[in-house]
């Protein structure tokens, strides 16, 4: 029997359900997901209501099954969110993404899911030039590579190229089986660097080119990671890309309409504020434990990120192996930061929002403005060592950082923004970080076939897993629907 508690009732909708600069119809995306009670009992329970945990349980109502998916927040979409921006100006029901945001080419799940939702994107802006700040020098380019010396750039290219041979070799589905896996995994990125690069401006761009993709530091990463990472995305540019490339367009809307959409078709079978710590398994099925509830299923698919995972206790242990993959396999770390401006008027100096730099603490930014531009928005990330250190600031000391290097790439007229907007992901109780794990040396050579293969009737789903896209919705989503295949079709 399901014992309702209704304080605990949370509506999938409000404002986070209004368009970019326009109002939505919030009750298609407002479902109120069934509180949790003192017993549940279904055939399916899934961990996580982030984009893969929804993706699974679509996938397998589709299919005839009684799924029940548990979410720890009182909200959907895992690492996609959406704020409501309130400064003077916006039209009611403006959003900024403070979480994942962008699709592009080849990531073709996500774009059916989102014609199949009834939703829409659009265009990143990109009209215009760039601007990189690198020795103290502001510079203003057209193209996709940011200025440099003509060896230093020529490097660069080469690298990248290299980069992008090297990474065809690892397979998706087995990257520890690639031939140079062992001695690939054995090094760090910046090592790879610095045995293979000589001038600072190619150093410097292959270190801004990882900040931006893993939100580490390339000490962080071990270089096979590094090489799979860009053989699941296509190449090297299409990580880097705005147009043709993974950040070509964004969600009408707000990117975290995708999983309200996905909530409110699954309705009651949601339920919010359910914090799962233990899950027992064994032949006769599983059970997920948690504050005055549980859940009686005969599988389960825990899909929510390695280290996540690795934190709820099971009963039996998992195998060493697995439990020693989810000790190994830390977040990356960024704090999102937005100003708010009566208009973008950067625009009018044509320039397109982005900017690069070497100094911090923002050292990439977007022209994250809705798409009528009836108000702009700055957006920027605070990343890898920069983000470990702005963990240590004050929220004030880091909206007046990220101010000051508006002001340095785009001028005085940053100064003062009508808002600012920040999320500190690696505060955030149940994610510890973003963009994704990332893989230091030695995990997918010692630990990596323990990512995906099920213990028992347990199955692993979250974009960490995913072969096509890590690390972005689209792999989420694949990850969410194989973990559901498993069920279905099992080998």
């Amino acid at each position: 029997m399901d014992i309702e508690n209704p304080s605990r009732r949370r509506l999938l909708g409000g404002a986070a359900a209004f368009g970019a600069g326009t109002l939505l119809p919030a009750l298609a995306e407002a479902a109120p997901p069934r509180a949790a009670g003192r017993r549940h009992e279904t055939e399916i329970a899934i961990v996580g209501a982030g984009l893969a945990g929804l993706a699974a349980a679509r996938k397998l109502v589709a299919a005839g099954r009684k799924v029940l998916v548990v979410e720890a927040r009182d909200r959907v979409g895992g690492r996609t969110l959406n704020h409501a921006v309130t400064a003077p100006g916006a039209k009611p029901g403006t959003v900024v993404e403070v979480g994942g945001q962008w699709v592009g080419p080849t990531q073709d799940r996500v774009l059916a899911l989102i014609r199949e939702l009834g939703l829409s994107t659009f265009r990143t802006y990109n009209s215009g030039k760039a601007v990189d700040i690198r020795g103290g020098e502001r510079s203003e380019y057209a193209g996709r590579i940011p200025p440099g010396t003509m060896v230093g750039s020529v490097e660069a290219q080469v690298a990248i190229t290299r980069l992008n041979r090297m990474a065809r070799e690892v397979p998706l589905d087995r990257p520890w089986t690639a031939p140079k896996a062992a001695e690939w995994d054995s090094q760090t990125f910046q090592s790879w660097i610095d045995r293979n690069l000589f001038t600072d401006d190619s150093k410097a761009l292959l270190q801004l080119a990882v900040e931006a993709v893993f939100s580490a530091h390339p000490r962080d990463l071990s270089l096979l990671g590094v090489l799979f990472y860009i053989h699941s995305g296509g190449s090297l540019e299409m990580l880097l890309n705005t147009e043709g490339g993974a950040q070509e367009a964004r969600i009408v809307g707000g990117s975290q309409r995708i999983a309200l959409a996905m909530a409110a078709a699954l309705g009651e079978r949601v339920l919010l504020d359910s914090p799962v710590m233990r899950i027992e398994h064994g032949e006769q099925g599983v059970t997920l434990l948690g504050d005055g509830f549980e859940v009686q299923a005969q599988r389960a698919i825990v899909a929510i990120p390695p280290t996540l995972a690795g934190r709820i206790r099971y009963a039996p242990a998992l195998d060493g192996l697995r439990d020693q993959l989810t000790q190994r396999l830390p977040m990356g770390t960024v704090v999102k930061v937005q100003c708010v401006y009566p208009k973008p008027f950067w625009r009018e100096a044509g320039l397109n929002g982005q900017a690069t730099g070497d100094v911090g603490p923002v050292k990439l930014s977007f022209d994250n403005s809705p798409p009528d531009g009836h108000i702009g928005v700055l957006m920027g990330f605070i990343e890898g060592s920069d983000g470990r250190a702005a963990l240590r600031q004050t929220r004030e000391q880091r909206r007046q950082g990220t101010i000051d290097s508006f002001v340095r790439f785009f001028g005085e007229q940053a100064r003062k923004p009508l808002e600012y907007i920040e999320q500190n992901w690696a505060s955030e109780e149940w994610t510890r970080g973003c963009y994704a794990g990332i893989f230091p040396p030695g995990v997918w050579l010692d630990y990596g076939e323990a990512l995906r293969a099920p213990v028992g009737r347990l199955h692993w789903a979250g974009t960490e897993t995913a072969e096509v896209w890590n690390g972005y919705f689209d792999g989420a989503i694949r990850s969410g629907e194989r973990a559901a295949n498993e069920i279905t079709t099992p080998a």
